[in-house]
């Protein structure tokens, strides 16, 4: 970074953390590691950097040299051929991987004893997960958040003519239209892996590039609302299933491709805050018409 304070202030911080928690004072601890991932958060959303495929791609390969251990290159590496080709890098290309809280030790493979960097049991290691959207929420949650998103999202729609909906974004990116396409189309994917859990013991679970289908008109509905109203139907009958399910069978695990095990629960629930993230660009989109 090139403000030298701003960058001190984040390794003190991280440095009270490891001392605090060496001290068992874990309520002083998290606020300061709070505020180290807040500060990150912050200078990089102040960046403004380009989202499409290509600024990515160059930034990925401008950042590689800098790297030192092979292996994240080389994850990297098959994370950027990947994207080249049109599609998802899966698990068995790029593993969960290992730090060390106390050193910082890096690992794409948990390690059987002992860091080699500090010496601090390997269990103790944090294992990052692709997105927080896979931590469980309980299923009432879930299936309330289920049912709110799609009544928030035609709040934002009344009253819009199609021409508004179809303007992309001002930075490039999705227009409501596109929103709500790609909502309606993980819609279609969760739907169609509920049934799965219900239907099979250890689903596999494809990986989809539900992201990519939002440019891709050629096979729905020309209207935004009708390509709503699907979204809606599809939900109301996924909710209908849902509630009506054994307690036990949300806990039913599956085989998925990028993620590895997941349960009913993680996947309603990964895909009920993977929506609330989109909230955000209709609503910017909207006011930006409005103002």
């Amino acid at each position: 970074m090139k403000d030298p304070t701003w960058s001190q202030t984040l390794l003190n911080l991280l440095s009270l953390a490891l001392r605090l928690e060496a001290e068992g004072q874990y309520n002083l601890a998290k606020i300061a590691r709070a505020k180290v991932d807040s500060l990150s958060r912050r200078k990089a959303w102040e960046m403004g950097a380009s989202s499409n495929r290509e600024s990515i791609l160059r930034d990925i390969k401008l950042l590689l040299p800098k790297l030192d251990e092979p292996d994240l290159r080389t994850a990297f590496e098959k994370g950027v051929s990947a994207m080249g080709e049109g599609r998802l890098p899966l698990l068995d290309e790029i593993p969960h991987p290992f730090v060390c809280r106390t050193c910082g030790y890096f690992s794409f493979q948990p390690l059987p004893n002992q860091c080699p960097d500090c010496g601090a049991w390997a269990s103790t290691f944090e294992k990052f997960q692709p997105i927080y959207w896979l931590d469980e929420f309980e299923p009432s949650e879930a299936l309330e958040s289920l049912r709110e998103t799609p009544q928030i999202v035609e709040k934002f729609l009344k009253g819009l003519d199609q021409s508004i909906l179809l303007a992309p974004a001002e930075d490039g990116g999705w227009s409501i239209h596109q929103v709500v396409s790609h909502l309606s189309d993980a819609q279609g994917v969760i739907a169609s892996r509920v049934t799965q859990f219900m239907e099979e013991e250890n689903p596999i679970l494809q990986s989809k590039a539900v992201f990519a289908w939002a440019f891709n008109q050629n096979d729905r509905p020309h209207s935004t609302r009708e390509i709503f109203n699907q979204y809606l139907e599809s939900r109301s009958a996924m909710i209908g299933q849902l509630e009506h399910i054994p307690s036990e069978l949300w806990e039913r695990i599956g085989i998925h491709d990028e993620f590895g095990e997941v349960s009913l629960k993680q996947q309603v629930s990964y895909f009920s805050a993977h929506e609330l993230t989109h909230l955000r660009q209709i609503d910017r989109l909207v006011k930006r018409e409005k103002a």
